[in-house]
């Protein structure tokens, strides 16, 4: 099996690190990461300047871009053959419900799925005191036990593991997406020429408790493995809207 790595959090990231080391014995490796932290840039793509590779060593490279740029070029040129995988993480902290809108992490999986690979993104829940060890080992078992019958095209697989030593975690839950609350905050400072400049962000307010959900089962201290497409069409409605005529144009 031949795997392309990649992340957000950046080549030097201990995350991505433990997922080199785990997953090298299922196969060939090879690491396309950002030179630095791209967390929440979603499925941004450069567009108005060049990129720059830096081959750190053998099957080891760095991209002065995006997630979804290091994917892009990875899977258009930039490896010398094609990967059966793409594997985004492990990212520093928790990619569910609306996080996945933003994530860097999940967006280069994404990529992958939309180029024709099969993909996980996985992420660490926690924003300190971090250890890998469980999340990298689980998505070892995660591709050995998903090879047969495999991940559908077009379709990626999101997974987030709670902070927990290995020994505690409760197995894991096929889950939706579910829903996280954050208070919208954009805060309006002065610089010192006396410009005005905004952080954006908001505090974490939890989510809401619906059975099935990635945060429910994360929250009960179990893996949720999320599988989602990258067509976002709302096949719902467009089936209702063809049974009821619906007088669009």
């Amino acid at each position: 099996m031949i795997i392309l790595l990649s992340n957000d959090d950046g080549i030097q990231s201990e995350g991505l690190m433990a997922l080199e080391t785990c997953l090298a014995k299922l196969g060939e490796i090879y690491t396309v990461a950002p030179d630095r932290a791209q967390s929440s840039m979603s499925h941004a793509l450069t567009l108005h300047r060049p990129l720059r590779v830096h081959e750190l060593s053998p099957h080891r490279m760095s991209v002065d871009g995006t997630p979804v740029d290091c994917v892009k070029l990875a899977l258009t040129g930039l490896l010398p053959v094609k990967p059966d995988l793409v594997v985004s993480g492990v990212n520093k902290g928790p990619n569910l419900g609306d996080d996945i809108i933003y994530s860097g992490t999940v967006s280069a999986a994404i990529e992958g799925a939309l180029l024709g690979i099969p993909a996980i993104a996985v992420s660490l829940v926690t924003f300190e005191n971090f250890d890998f060890g469980a999340a990298a080992d689980f998505t070892a078992t995660l591709i050995e036990r998903m090879q047969q019958p495999g991940i559908p095209t077009g379709t990626l697989l999101n997974v987030n593991v709670p902070h927990l030593p290995k020994e505690q975690l409760k197995g894991w839950k096929l889950t939706r997406m579910g829903k996280r609350h954050y208070s919208e905050n954009i805060v309006e400072r002065i610089d010192p020429r006396g410009g005005k400049y905004y952080w954006i962000g908001g505090d974490d307010l939890g989510f809401a408790h619906d059975d099935g959900t990635d945060c429910v089962a994360v929250h009960e201290g179990f893996v949720s493995v999320t599988p989602l497409q990258v067509d976002l069409t709302d096949h719902k409605l467009l089936h209702e809207a063809r049974l009821r005529h619906f007088p669009w144009p």
